[in-house]
C-alpha cells in the first residue's frame, strides 16, 4: 500500500492556530496543530464507533474494547505498557461515548515516539488474550455496579432510556451486566475488525510537533484494514412514555427534565448554546439563581445539551430533598414558560457571549485541549473551523435568533426522569 498522504490541507489563523490535515490512502485522517511555545505533545486516536453502533446483544462492546486495548499488544503485556509511559512521565487514558471512542497520551515533545507509538500499537496489534478478557470483564462489571451507586449519574442514563427506547442512544456506553458477561475474545475482535477501519479513524496531535513527522509515524505504524466501517446508523423512533421513576433509598431525589433538542449539525446550535447558558449554564443562570441562590432548594442545578448525529436533547438537572421535588419541578416549568414568553434579555445575551468567548479562549491554553478540539471536530464534523469562525458565529447571535430557538424547542412535550424517594403526586404532570 502506498503510505504517502493522499491529500493535505493547512489552516493558519490570526490567533496562532497552525492546523494541518492529511487523509491517507487507507482513509485514515491525521490532523495536527503545531504549538511551538509548549514543551508537551498530546496525541489521540479518535474512532467513530460508540455504543449506538452496537447491536442490543453486544451492548458494551465498544467500552469493553477500550479497556482491552490497554491490556496488551502482540509483544507487550499491560504492565509493560504502563511502565513505558511512566518511564517518560507521560499520561495515557481513553473513554467511550455513545458515538465515538477516544484514546490519548500526553508526553514531553521529545517523547512523541513513546506516546504516539503506544497508541498506534494498541490499535494496530492488540493481543485480546482470553485471560485478559476475563480479568477486564470483572473490572467492567464492577464499573457497572458503581454506576448504579451514583444516583446523580444514573438519572442521566434513565432520561436517555426514556427518550430513546429500544435504540442505541438510549443505552449507557458501559453496557449491561448480562451482555458484558456474554462477550468473548472472538466476538470482541470481530467487532473491532468490522468497525475500526481507516475511514472511521482520526489521529490528532497538538503541541511541539510538525505535521509531517506525525503523518510519517502514523502511516508506518498505525495499520487498520480497509472496510465499510460501522453499519449505517438508524434514526431514533418515537418514544412511548414521558416519565421514568427509579425508586432508590437515597437522601435526595435526582431529577432530569428533558425536551427534544437539536442534532450536532443544526445551524441553530450556536444560538441554542446561548439559550442553554442563560437558563442553566452558569453561576448567574436563571435556574441557579432562582432554585439555589434565592431558595436554597438544591446544591446542584444546571442545564445541558446532548447533541448527536441525528437527534438531541435539552436537559435540566436538579438534586433536591424528596419533600421539595414538587416545588423544584414547578420552578423549572415556570422558568421554561418565562423563557418562551419573554426570550433572553440583552444583558443576558451579552453575558453569555462573553462567558462562551472566554471558555473557548481558555481551552486553547494547553496541548490536551487543543488536541481534543481538532480531533473531535474532524471526527464529528469533518472539518476544524478556525477559532475566529467559531467566535464570530457566537458573537453574531441576536435576541431574535434566541427567540427562534426557544420557540423551536420549548413547546415540545417534556420528559422527566427521577431517581430516589418519590411520591406519585410529585410527577402528576408527566404521567
Amino acid at each position: 500500500m502506498d503510505l504517502l498522504p493522499a491529500m493535505t490541507t493547512s489552516l493558519v489563523s490570526s490567533m496562532g492556530e497552525r492546523i494541518q490535515t492529511t487523509r491517507l490512502d487507507s482513509g485514515l485522517t491525521v490532523v495536527t496543530e503545531t504549538m511551538p511555545d509548549v514543551l508537551s505533545v498530546t496525541t489521540g486516536i479518535w474512532v467513530g464507533v460508540g455504543s449506538r453502533d452496537e447491536s442490543a446483544g453486544h451492548a458494551g462492546a465498544s467500552h469493553f474494547l477500550e479497556h482491552l486495548l490497554f491490556k496488551g499488544t502482540a509483544d507487550r503485556r499491560a504492565h509493560e505498557i504502563a511502565e513505558e509511559i511512566d518511564a517518560v512521565g507521560g499520561e495515557m487514558n481513553a473513554y467511550t461515548t455513545k458515538e465515538y471512542t477516544a484514546f490519548h497520551t500526553r508526553t514531553l515533545a521529545e517523547d512523541l515516539d513513546v506516546g504516539l507509538g503506544l497508541l498506534c500499537d494498541i490499535v494496530s496489534i492488540p493481543a485480546l488474550r482470553p485471560e485478559e478478557v476475563e480479568t477486564e470483564r470483572q473490572v467492567i462489571l464492577e464499573e457497572i455496579l458503581m454506576r448504579g451507586d451514583e444516583p446523580s449519574d444514573l438519572v442521566h442514563d434513565v432520561i436517555h432510556e426514556l427518550a430513546y427506547p429500544s435504540h442505541g442512544l438510549g443505552r449507557d456506553p458501559l453496557g449491561e451486566a448480562d451482555t458484558v458477561e456474554g462477550l468473548g475474545p472472538d466476538e470482541i475482535r470481530f467487532f473491532m475488525d468490522e468497525t475500526y477501519v481507516g475511514s472511521s479513524i482520526v489521529v490528532a496531535a497538538a503541541g511541539r510537533v510538525t505535521h509531517d513527522e506525525v503523518v510519517a509515524r502514523v502511516a508506518s505504524r498505525l495499520i487498520r484494514p480497509d472496510g465499510l466501517g460501522p453499519a449505517k446508523r438508524t434514526t431514533p423512533g418515537p418514544r412511548s412514555a414521558s416519565l421514568a421513576v427509579h425508586e432508590e433509598d437515597t437522601e435526595q431525589t435526582h431529577l432530569v427534565v428533558a425536551l427534544t433538542g437539536m442534532d450536532r449539525h443544526d445551524p441553530d446550535r450556536y444560538a441554542m448554546s446561548i439559550v442553554d447558558h442563560v437558563l442553566g449554564g452558569g453561576l448567574s443562570s436563571r435556574l441557579f439563581m432562582e432554585i439555589r441562590e434565592k431558595r436554597g432548594l438544591a446544591y446542584s442545578v444546571y442545564s445541558y445539551r446532548a447533541a448527536y448525529e441525528d437527534s438531541g436533547l435539552w436537559c435540566i438537572y436538579a438534586g433536591t430533598a424528596p419533600a421539595r421535588a414538587t416545588e423544584v419541578l414547578s420552578l423549572i416549568d415556570e422558568a421554561l414558560k418565562t423563557l418562551l414568553q419573554h426570550g433572553v434579555t440583552a444583558a443576558e445575551l451579552a453575558r453569555a457571549k462573553s462567558s462562551m468567548r472566554a471558555g473557548t479562549a481558555l481551552g486553547l491554553e494547553d496541548s490536551g485541549s487543543r488536541m481534543s478540539r481538532i480531533g473531535r471536530s474532524h471526527l464529528l464534523h469533518g472539518e476544524v473551523l478556525p477559532i475566529e469562525v467559531v467566535l464570530g458565529r457566537t458573537e453574531s447571535i441576536t435576541e431574535a435568533d434566541c427567540r427562534r430557538v426557544i420557540e423551536r424547542i420549548v413547546p415540545h412535550p417534556r420528559m422527566l426522569a427521577a431517581v430516589g424517594p418519590s411520591e406519585p403526586s410529585t410527577f402528576a404532570g408527566y404521567a
